[in-house]
C-alpha cells in the first residue's frame, strides 16, 4: 500500500444547508429503522447515528452551516421516531402509547443528542466569534 498525500478527501466546497438536513436525516431514519426492527427500542445505534450526524455535517458541511448542523438531529430523529415507532418498532397508533414510547426513546437517547448539540453549538459560536471579530474595521 502506498500513502498518497490527500490534503482535502472532499472535493467541492462541501454540502448545503439542504444536504445536511438530508444527510441526517437519513443518516437517523436508517439506523433507528434497523435498531427498532432488532432490539423494539432505541440505544447504542441510533446514539451513534446521532453522534455521526452531528460530526459528519461539521464535517461535510460547506462554511454557514454549522447552525444547521447543530438544529437538525433533534428534529430530524422527532420526525423519524414519530414515522418509526408505530411502523417498525412495533408500537401502536394510539396517541398515549405513542407519546409514551415517544417519550422513553428520546430519553435514552438524551444524552447524545445534548453532548452533540453543545459541541456543535459551542463550534458555532466560535465560528461567529471570530467572524465577528475579523470583521471589525478597527480589529488587530
Amino acid at each position: 500500500m502506498s500513502n498518497l498525500p490527500i490534503s482535502n478527501p472532499i472535493k467541492g466546497p462541501g454540502l448545503t444547508k439542504a444536504g445536511v438536513i438530508v444527510l441526517q436525516f437519513l443518516l437517523i431514519f436508517f439506523f433507528e429503522a434497523i435498531e427498532l426492527i432488532l432490539r423494539r427500542s432505541l440505544g447504542i445505534i441510533t446514539c451513534l447515528a446521532i453522534w455521526i450526524a452531528f460530526f459528519g455535517a461539521i464535517y461535510l458541511g460547506r462554511r454557514g452551516t454549522a447552525y444547521v448542523s447543530a438544529v437538525a438531529p433533534p428534529i430530524s430523529l422527532l420526525i423519524a421516531s414519530l414515522i418509526l415507532m408505530p411502523t417498525a418498532g412495533g408500537g401502536s397508533f394510539a396517541p398515549t402509547k405513542l407519546l409514551i414510547d415517544l417519550v422513553a426513546g428520546l430519553a435514552s437517547v438524551s444524552f447524545y443528542l445534548l453532548t452533540g448539540a453543545g459541541i456543535t453549538w459551542y463550534l458555532w459560536f466560535k465560528r461567529e466569534k471570530e467572524k465577528g471579530a475579523t470583521s471589525l474595521p478597527g480589529s488587530l
